[in-house]
């Protein structure tokens, strides 16, 4: 009985575990702000996890290549985020529980494809 009490109260920690917070990536074709049935996929799975997970925020980040207009560019990173965030309410998620926050075009990025996404987290308040 002894050696029991020690491993059900590590399996009670453990059910406590929070699980790491995973990011989600939605990649778009370049320059464009559609969505196709992988980003569509990748959205819905977001908006189930959301729905089973209530008090989590949805963090969407809109990212975009730096070409030759850095506003247009900018521009294309803010678009994105809002085209996530409303495919995400329109699943079903609360508006006041989704973030959106552009990220300045990058050079820096190590491939064009990388920086033409969105991402989305859950992440505790």
């Amino acid at each position: 009985m002894r050696r029991l009490l020690p491993v059900l109260g590590l399996s009670l920690l453990a059910g406590c575990a929070t699980e790491p917070p995973r990011k989600y990536i939605v990649f778009f074709s370049n320059s464009s702000v559609e969505l196709d049935d992988s980003a569509r996929s990748v959205i819905s799975e977001v908006s189930a996890k959301a729905q089973r997970h209530p008090s989590r925020v949805v963090q969407v980040e809109g990212y975009a290549t730096a070409g030759n207009d850095l506003s247009a560019d900018s521009l294309l990173a803010v678009q994105r985020a809002k085209l996530v965030a409303q495919q995400l309410h329109d699943d079903g998620v609360s508006g006041d529980r989704i973030r959106q926050t552009p990220r300045a075009p990058s050079t820096t990025e190590a491939s064009a494809v990388g920086s033409r996404r969105v991402e989305i987290e859950l992440v505790s308040p």
